[in-house]
């Protein structure tokens, strides 16, 4: 299972699709630009566990680069497209990458940033200055695979919710390069993957998951349909024009996608849908419900993390029997525990750690490594939730977000899964601020579904609606109207941001 294979196999079938031009990159061509630029890094003197890091917009180029290094046994990091150059110059000083590429509309980032690193820079498909262009570069390179091919790893950074972002690090693997991986294994037993899919990706391929599913989806034969954007109107459309079988969302996508009008909704046909998957932050019970009765008993969710300490997952069938779950283990064995390390009973709210799952670690800092890990050898991502009597996992909220009133836990997602489900609200984010009486008090900023719609009445509208389902403390003591609350393109919130502006709100 692996490009090499279907190249050879199935030299003419599209491994990747873009969604607007509807260009195409076949299997034949994906191998062998990859096995050139495999070329070009060992010219470029990389050897095993060396470093790429690549600044890219959805395209063909970072498959391309990244099955080069699958084959090279180096280490691909992808950084995110709205990185500053102080960003980007940190993570290639923190990684040690050898070579950057980046796509063209990135050049003054990336030139500043390689200004202060050590790294080699190329521009994908230009020059400009002292940047080469990498296509031309790596395409007069000869044709045929490297005499020593090895497989590769992502060490991909965080989000740095707090501080700087760490690489995540996971030991190279050893053995073939066509070995299974845990995501082909729980694609095909989870989801019927296979050579036949077809696979929308809707979110920028910098992010571990969407371009680990890719990644996957090129082991197992199928084509990738590379959403250069999400727009939700234009994924329902691509559904039906390209007879999509899987598709991997969050739970944004589906918020999005449901507030669309019932006519747009209606206008295409979803029959070819084989699995829906969605992760990255645990569903509003209310908007997965939606997606069930909208598109069937075909929505699964995984819950993981850039780590891939511990998987859990379940089905429909199984969600609709426990509602809010995001799944049993699939990969490493779920635990508990409370701030001592110690084991919690089902039902007992705690922080998460997983028993046996794939091995990591945070690059250049062993202490947060260390925090990570504790003296039995599980590990944790940092979640708070609980486990049920059946062993299904419910997530509470991160850790580093849980709010402190009073003293009582208050866990803004709950908070932030009711408010989506408002008719007037498209958006939401909550979290606390200090407090001299409470130590913090909760605060919410919404983006309304309609700004003229967003009046003197709104936010008590709001507060009353969240005061009725959740109680009077866990009511935001400031609701505030925002055009557009920072997301990263994967869905995730940027609350820090949030934070610090809204600092003084309600006092």
């Amino acid at each position: 299972m692996h490009p090499i294979s279907h190249a050879a196999i199935t030299p003419g079938k599209p491994a990747c699709i873009m969604a607007r031009s509807g260009a195409q990159l076949t299997y034949a061509e994906l191998d062998a630009r990859a096995d050139q630029g495999a070329r070009l890094f060992r010219g470029l003197g990389l050897n095993r566990g060396d470093v790429v890091a690549v600044m890219l917009t959805n395209g063909f180029d970072m498959f391309e680069i990244a099955w080069a290094t699958q084959r090279a046994g180096l280490y691909l990091t992808c950084v995110s497209t709205s990185a500053s150059a102080s960003d980007l110059a940190y993570i290639l000083q923190d990684s040690g990458a050898r070579i950057l590429v980046a796509s063209n509309e990135y050049e003054g980032v990336a030139a500043t940033a390689l200004a202060a690193s050590q790294a080699q820079g190329f521009l994908a498909s230009h020059a400009a200055g002292t940047l080469p262009n990498w296509r031309d570069t790596r395409g007069v390179m000869p044709a045929g695979p490297i005499p020593d091919p090895l497989p590769g790893a992502d060490m991909l950074y965080s989000s740095g919710t707090t501080g700087r972002p760490k690489g995540v690090k996971p030991p190279l693997p050893d053995g073939a390069l066509d070995a299974p991986t845990p995501l082909t294994a729980m694609g095909q037993s989870l989801y019927a993957m296979g050579p036949d899919m077809r696979y929308l990706s809707t979110s920028p391929l910098y992010h571990a998951a969407p371009l680990r599913w890719a990644m996957t989806v090129h082991r197992l034969g199928g084509s990738v349909v590379i959403m250069e954007q999400f727009d939700a109107a234009s994924a329902l459309g691509l559904i039906e024009d390209h007879a999509i079988t899987h598709a991997t969302w969050v739970p944004t996508h589906f918020v999005r996608m449901l507030k669309l009008p019932d006519d747009i909704r209606a206008r295409h046909d979803y029959r070819s849908l084989r699995a829906v998957i969605h992760a990255a932050a645990p569903c509003p019970v209310a908007v997965k419900q939606a997606m069930i009765d909208w598109w069937g008993p075909i929505v699964h969710e995984y819950y993981s993390g850039t780590e891939g300490c511990g998987i859990t997952a379940l089905s429909s069938a199984e969600w609709l029997a426990h509602p809010g779950s995001v799944g049993r283990a699939v990969l490493g064995t779920p635990h508990i525990v409370d701030d001592g390390g110690v084991e919690l009973a089902a039902g007992l709210t705690g922080n998460v750690w997983f028993e046996g799952g794939l091995q990591f670690e945070y690059h250049n800092d062993p202490a947060k490594t260390a925090e990570a890990h504790d003296h039995r050898g599980w590990a944790t991502m940092g979640d708070i939730g609980r486990l049920d009597a059946d062993g299904y996992l419910y997530l509470s909220d991160r850790k580093s977000f849980m709010i402190i009133s009073g003293g009582v836990n208050i866990y803004p997602q709950e908070i932030e899964n009711l408010l989506v489900t408002h008719p007037r609200v498209a958006d939401a984010a909550v979290f606390g601020v200090p407090d001299e009486e409470m130590g913090e008090r909760v605060v919410a900023v919404v983006e309304p579904a309609d700004r003229a719609d967003a009046g003197d009445d709104f936010a008590g509208e709001l507060s009353r609606f969240v005061r009725a389902a959740l109680g009077a403390i866990k009511a935001p003591k400031h609701i505030a109207v925002a055009e557009k609350l920072p997301r990263e393109p994967t869905g995730k919130l940027l609350k820090r941001k949030l934070q610090v502006r809204y600092r003084d709100a309600g006092r």
